[in-house]
């Protein structure tokens, strides 16, 4: 996008202020530039935030009206909520190219100089003073506050060794080194995880927030910048580490709260985009719908465990990662059995583990568990819930006492002493025998889903398994190298049964 009326290929050939004046451009303000390239997009029926899903209805609008207003931003959300990516696709807002002064520091626009540099070549070269272009991918800076951020860092300060270099007095502008806020002059400019910034250095941003110019040391110049600022934060009572001063969050304009996804079927969308698989990873191995719903499932779960920090959250990351680790567990176990193509199993979750330990903030009690067991827990809790979806639930048919119990052949098998063990790295030919060895099961899975491949009717005998385990129809214990179901009754006056690793 651009704002002027001539096509890109004349326009890049405009290389002196006096081309520029006679093209017919006029300079814009950045917030400008934004609302107007929003409207355009309304009208051309376009969605600037592509791939960010379950939004649209609430943080998309509010970005959009914040930017139709001018307004600086704050997105204040748990990790994981798409608070930096939305930040980095505003970039798409802006014009595709902006004329610039050649040689400045601070994207100075030729019609509006603000630096002592563009403004001495102005004066020294007047009409032939040259010029060249900046692509909207220059303008964005980002910056993570962490405590050892300076106002040096942000601002600028006076350095020595240009004053001794150039042999400049100190009360000479050039001498100034410029930190990453004016060099964003027009342009986008994000600060990460705003409450770590240190109290003073927040203090620091008020007037140019305020009246949008800066002061450096004890020069007297008052270079007014053209900066959109974009802040994300978590919320203050979780970083503890520090906080949002009270001045000024009260001149950030808009804070857009942000949140995880509502459904199933949002973050599942998240987690398919997301999830980098290598081609051949997505060939070899066939991932069933249902297989995706579980991993959304955890971290469903895992938000609102009672080991779980709530005020942490639970990173999209998690599900992104743990369907990595799905898919990576059934390609190891295809290799290993020298196989030419795989379907993921039930069992192929204790694979993702390592992704869940790694990604939820535990409480007290949590820690006291340990974040191997939490972890098995959410998986056993994600199973509990889906397999309803599915299956007739165990505990109302306790309860209503029905005397046709779809689950009775099954127990009964169980209960004469009979087990199965389930290996985590079972042939394809060894996993089929193991679950239609259990007297029931494929009468189960058939009664409903007859005409599903058999693939996906071998899962839904396994998920039956382990649902019946969740809702204490039959117990289960690991194995060093898989699972083994039995009956619960024998199981509980079998002590070595009962060890800690069982899920």
């Amino acid at each position: 996008m651009t704002y002027y009326n001539l096509p890109e290929k004349n326009l890049l050939a405009i290389k002196t202020l006096k081309e520029l004046k006679a093209s017919g451009y006029a300079p814009i303000g950045i917030k400008d530039e934004l609302r107007k390239n929003l409207l355009r997009s309304f009208q051309e029926g376009k969605s600037v935030f592509e791939g960010i899903w379950g939004y649209e209805h609430t943080v998309i609008p509010d970005i959009e009206r914040a930017i139709l207003a001018r307004h600086n931003i704050n997105f204040l959300g748990l990790r994981g909520q798409a608070k930096t990516r939305i930040a980095r696709m505003m970039v798409l807002l802006l014009d595709e190219w902006i004329p610039v002064v050649q040689g400045s520091e601070l994207n100075d626009d030729p019609l509006r100089p603000i630096s002592h540099y563009a403004l001495a070549k102005l004066k020294d070269e007047g009409d032939q003073m040259a010029i060249s272009w900046l692509h909207r991918n220059e303008r964005y800076t980002e910056k993570l506050a962490t405590p050892d951020v300076s106002i040096a860092d942000l601002i600028g300060d006076v350095d020595p060794i240009k004053a001794a270099s150039l042999k400049l007095s100190y009360a000479d502008q050039r001498v100034i080194h410029y930190g990453l806020i004016p060099r964003s002059n027009r342009s986008i400019f994000v600060i990460n995880e705003l409450p770590d910034l240190q109290a003073r250095i927040q203090v620091a941003l008020f007037n140019i927030l305020q009246e949008g110019d800066i002061q450096i040391r004890g020069f007297k110049l008052r270079l007014t910048l053209d900066v959109q600022f974009v802040f994300t934060a978590n919320p203050e009572d979780y970083t503890n580490r520090g906080s949002i001063v009270t001045p000024l969050k009260d001149r950030i304009d808009s804070q857009i709260i942000t949140h995880y996804p509502k459904s199933i079927k949002i973050g599942k969308k998240i987690t398919q985009q997301e999830a980098q698989l290598e081609p051949e990873q997505q060939r070899l191995v066939h991932s069933f719908e249902l297989a995706k719903d579980l991993v959304e499932q955890i971290a469903f779960e895992a938000r609102e465990s009672e080991y779980v920090d709530a005020k942490s959250g639970v990173s999209a990351r998690l599900t992104i990662s743990a369907y990595e680790n799905l898919i990576s567990a059934a390609e190891r176990r295809m290799f290993k059995n020298r196989a030419e193509k795989t379907t993921v199993r039930v069992a192929d979750f204790v694979g993702v583990i390592p992704a869940i330990t790694g990604k939820v903030e535990l409480v007290y009690e949590g820690e006291q568990e340990g974040p191997g067991i939490v972890a098995a827990n959410l998986i056993s809790k994600a199973i509990r819930t889906q397999f309803v979806n599915f299956f007739p639930d165990p505990e109302e048919i306790r309860k209503s006492k029905k005397r046709d119990n779809p689950y009775q052949v099954i127990s009964e098998w169980f209960g004469k002493g009979n087990m199965v063990d389930l290996m985590l790295d079972a042939s394809n030919a060894d996993y089929s025998s193991c679950l239609n060895s259990v007297p029931g099961l494929a009468d189960l899975v058939n009664k409903k889903y007859k005409k599903e491949s058999e693939a996906y009717r071998l899962f839904l005998m396994e998920l039956a398994l382990h649902g019946l385990a969740e809702y204490s129809v039959l117990s289960k214990h690991n194995l060093d190298e898989g699972l083994q179901f039995k009956d619960l009754i024998s199981s509980m006056f079998n002590i070595e049964d009962h060890t800690a690793e069982d899920i």
